[in-house]
């Protein structure tokens, strides 16, 4: 028994003793990185397992894949317009045959891939500006809101903590709404109007397609069985979509609604603009609809804005145009953040405006392949480098994921070999993608730090205090499990 005994113990020791796996220095995991940046494949599994917080930029129905979309059609006995390559509803005939045959006929579903995507698109008689935008209106009948889980779970496979998808939208009855409201010169006219007309219902109705969401991404990961897995455990929000290419008086309907939405469920964390910013009516309307937004914004104070601003190129619009949308949606779109901002520096006193961002600590979403697939902007063409040179914050997203074949990931990629970024860079960025996040409550952070963590949690993360902080503050839960994330990963690096 003795001997049993003197063994177990010495187990024992020798197991407490083992040394525990040692976080390397900064410096150590900067050289690392070095190494790592010369084999891009090397690379990209790096990025792929380090945390990346959030993804800020994100439009559900661009995020999901084509081959998601092609099964789906298959599934619900869909169509597809082989003259148009797109999918449609039934009845099928004649060039619209059953979207079931794209799972055997493999140049049908090859030629839908590349129509409802930017595969292997080469410019020619269409711009990859036109081929991207038609590829939404190419999904057909297939609700998107069905598969958040899909791109919840490529988030948490990618290490992914936060997600902000665009989704609702104003479209339908909304803007029929609107349409019959008209539009008064006088704003408050207007939305007297439209609550007359049954805006409640209708902010009730898009409350009720919130929780067919939530139901749905619950259901198809298990969360209701087991709530902590990696896909389980993203924070998931959403955010409402003004359709920006609209008439005048649906627009503002679409807005009033959205800040109302917002203002009535939580999960909503936002209201943003989409549609091509070249549009027709985006150019010719855009201070107009400004203005909306500011008005939205008196009434509904407490209501956050990110606006799709700059998002234009040098020849898409005349000179004129490329002046003024990102400084308009920043002091009269009360934009907290801004979509893509590629054409800053063709913008009036662009280095005024930079320095008017930082100060009032606007954030700028970088979507580099998008830029590039849409506008042909690309390295030392892209503005991602002067807004970092100019001190504003920045954070790399995906936009349109499934469109542009891509992911978080390889944004990350992209960037470190594109900018020569380092690993503190994309630590800096990661952080800012919560920080900068909708998400409700305080921060983890001392306000212009990510060194310091609030007084509560001065004492650390285990401390009565902190851990009541922290309960009743998401955004500070977010930014605090990222940290236990990057130290989780860092003990890794070797």
């Amino acid at each position: 028994m003795l001997r049993a005994f003197v063994a177990l113990l010495f187990a024992a020791t020798a197991a407490f003793s083992q040394p525990v796996p040692l976080t390397p220095s900064p410096a150590g995991i900067e050289r690392r990185f070095a190494e790592l940046k010369k084999n891009p494949l090397e690379l990209y599994a790096f990025l792929y397992r380090m945390p990346k917080g959030g993804d800020l930029h994100n439009h559900l129905s661009g995020a999901i894949y084509a081959e998601t979309f092609l099964k789906a059609a298959a599934e619900q006995h869909l169509c597809i317009d082989k003259a148009q390559l797109k999918i449609v509803a039934p009845p099928c005939g004649g060039n619209k045959v059953d979207a079931a045959q794209t799972e055997t006929d493999n140049n049908l579903r090859n030629a839908m891939i590349d129509s409802l995507s930017m595969r292997n698109f080469v410019p020619g008689k269409e711009s990859g500006h036109d081929h991207f935008f038609a590829a939404f209106g190419k999904f057909g009948p297939v609700d998107p809101g069905d598969y958040v889980a899909e791109v919840v779970q490529r988030a948490a496979d990618q290490n992914e903590s936060y997600l902000e998808l665009m989704v609702l939208s104003g479209s339908g009855a909304i803007s029929e709404l609107g349409t019959k409201a008209g539009l008064d010169d006088d704003f408050d006219v207007t939305r007297q109007k439209l609550e007359a007309g049954g805006l409640s219902k209708l902010v009730e109705a898009a409350r009720s397609r919130v929780d067919a969401l939530e139901a749905a991404r619950r259901k198809t990961l298990g969360c209701l069985a087991m709530s902590n897995t990696p896909a389980c455990r993203v924070t998931v929000h959403y955010v409402y979509q003004v359709l920006r290419e609209s008439p005048k008086e649906q627009v503002f309907a679409q807005v009033i609604a959205g800040f109302a939405i917002a203002t009535a469920d939580p999960r909503v964390a936002g209201v943003n603009f989409v549609q091509a910013e070249d549009g027709v009516t985006s150019m010719k309307d855009y201070h107009l609809q400004m203005k909306m937004v500011d008005y939205a914004k008196r009434v509904y104070p407490a209501v956050h804005v990110a606006l799709h601003a700059g998002e234009l190129a040098p020849g898409l619009v005349p000179p004129d145009g490329l002046k003024f949308h990102i400084r308009e949606a920043v002091e009269l779109g009360h934009a907290e953040r801004i979509g893509h901002g590629v054409d800053i520096m063709y913008e009036d006193d662009p280095a005024g405006l930079m320095k008017e961002m930082r100060d009032k600590h606007v954030l700028v979403e970088i979507n580099l392949t998008s830029n590039d697939g849409i506008l042909g902007i690309r390295g030392d063409q892209h503005s991602f480098p002067l807004y970092r040179k100019a001190g504003v914050a920045v954070a790399l997203s995906t936009d349109d994921e499934g469109v542009s074949r891509g992911q978080l990931t390889n944004e990350y990629q992209r960037a470190v070999l594109s900018y020569g970024l380092t690993y503190a860079d994309l630590k800096e960025m990661a952080r800012n993608s919560i920080e900068y996040s909708f998400a409700p409550g305080a921060s983890y952070w001392t306000k212009g730090s990510y060194s310091a963590p609030v007084s509560a949690c001065a004492g650390g993360k285990q401390t009565p205090l902190c851990v009541d902080f922290l309960r009743n503050n998401e955004k500070a839960r977010l930014e605090s499990d990222l940290e236990d994330r990057f130290a989780e990963f860092e003990r890794t690096i070797r």
